[in-house]
């Protein structure tokens, strides 16, 4: 009898790059705020460290709520923005990644199965299970601003990062998904065509916010970034690595600014300058004793009226812990209060009033630290970013420099199938191109 030959199974074909290749050259993002419009243009090191070249900002103009209001003057901002980053960097931008706070942004999280039938999964698979869970969260009226992978299920296997060569009967995907109004999308695509730049993805602000500032372990243990902006606090949570909710609250220094104003009857310029120099949200025993110059609306220069230090305090204090108390209620609603952990990090321009992030802890009931970019690697941000000046260090800029870490390819699982790829033309897109042929 023959002896009998074993034939060697036959082995998959090697699963491909995990890596995503990093962007080449220059590129730029845009910070489209109620209170100011911020351009950077960066660029990836050989070394994948990421390097400012270019940094150009303007008071925010045509903006409220994080949304468009008026086209003309947005486009006159973000040219001016964009104008004095190109020539600091000395290039020009063709397109460029914006930060979305407008539209009305939702999360939500779909659990997603495919057929696998015994083989191994493979690239594709994990193509069509993001696309079946794409279709499933469409609505109508809303486009997808992020699906976001979070964690595979092979079978009984739970918890796997990226399932490419395992063997199961049923994949089960569990994904996150941020969608707006797509009437939002389209006022911001316009505006950005207006100033001869395409758009090359959309990116929710908190989740740029806390790219920048939050280190490893706080994404891994469990942490609430807050971007507290001019019109807008926007809300992330993060843990094991994700990003697994975002909300917004339309509250923002802006609205702090006009309860002064309206209150004291002086100008919003001036209310703003008392919120910035004298504001606080906590009390201190001198405030009945300090006097404050407010000049009245409409009355010469000379009248200037004066209040204690206190009653622009006891301002401050009821708006802010409207905004803290909104922002506890959505965490519990979220059903992801155990999984954001017990830290909190507070960014955005707003934040930095004196005794936010006291009353942010008391109420939060967790430990609370402000978040800025870095500019060193092991420093207290998220990302470090080579050159950055003192002055785009601040949690002001939070969000922009997140965005420069989003291009650069940080803050995303399975960088190399690009899930969202299959929108490259989608709606935004589309009209853009549309407004770029046309207008």
């Amino acid at each position: 009898m023959a002896p009998r030959v074993l034939t060697p199974p036959i082995e998959p074909d090697p699963p491909p790059p995990r890596s995503r290749p990093r962007p080449t050259g220059a590129f730029g993002v845009l910070d489209i705020g109620t209170t100011k419009i911020v351009c950077l243009i960066g660029r990836v090191e050989s070394d994948f460290s990421l390097r400012l070249l270019g940094l150009g900002w303007q008071k925010g103009r045509g903006v409220r709520g994080g949304g468009i209001v008026d086209i003309e003057e947005a486009e006159h901002a973000i040219r001016a923005a964009v104008g004095q980053a190109e020539d600091m960097a000395g290039t020009r931008l063709r397109e460029v990644t914006v930060n979305l706070s407008c539209g009305q942004p939702e999360s939500r999280l779909f659990n997603v199965q495919w057929p696998v039938g015994g083989r191994a999964v493979t690239t594709q698979d994990i193509r069509r299970v993001l696309q079946e869970g794409r279709a499933r969260a469409e609505s109508e009226g809303r486009d997808i601003l992020h699906a976001l992978p979070l964690t595979f299920t092979a079978d009984d296997a739970q918890g796997i990062a990226d399932p490419r060569g395992l063997h199961c009967e049923t994949l089960t995907l569990r994904l996150h998904v941020v969608d707006a109004l797509s009437t939002a999308l389209r006022t911001l695509g316009a505006t950005v065509a207006r100033c001869d730049l395409d758009i090359a993805s959309m990116v929710s602000a908190p989740f740029a916010a806390g790219l920048a500032t939050l280190v490893e372990d706080e994404k891994q243990i469990g942490a609430t970034v807050l971007d507290m902006g001019g019109g807008t606090t926007g809300m992330a949570v993060f843990a094991d690595g994700q990003l697994l909710h975002t909300s917004q609250i339309p509250i923002g220094g802006g609205h702090v600014t006009s309860d002064i104003a309206r209150i004291l009857s002086t100008p919003l310029a001036h209310a703003e300058r008392l919120k910035t120099m004298y504001g606080s949200a906590e009390t201190s025993p001198d405030d009945e004793r300090e006097m404050l110059p407010v000049p009245m609306v409409g009355e010469e220069e000379h009248q200037i009226a004066k209040v204690p230090r206190s009653m622009v305090v006891n301002i401050i204090r009821p708006r802010l812990e409207e905004t803290f108390e909104l922002v506890k209620e959505r965490l519990e609603g979220s059903g992801l209060a155990r999984a954001a952990g017990t830290r909190v990090v507070l960014t955005g321009g707003a934040s930095q009033l004196s005794g936010a992030r006291e009353m942010a802890a008391r109420i939060l009931e967790r430990t609370v630290r402000t978040g800025r970019p870095s500019r060193e690697v092991g420093g207290s941000g998220g990302v470090a970013v080579r050159d950055l000046p003192d002055s785009a260090a601040g949690p002001a800029f939070a969000t922009a420099v997140g965005l420069l870490a989003w291009v650069a390819g940080m803050g995303r699982s399975l960088q190399d199938i690009e899930p969202e790829a299959e929108r490259s033309h989608g709606l935004v897109r589309r009209f853009v191109g549309f407004l770029r042929r046309h207008v």
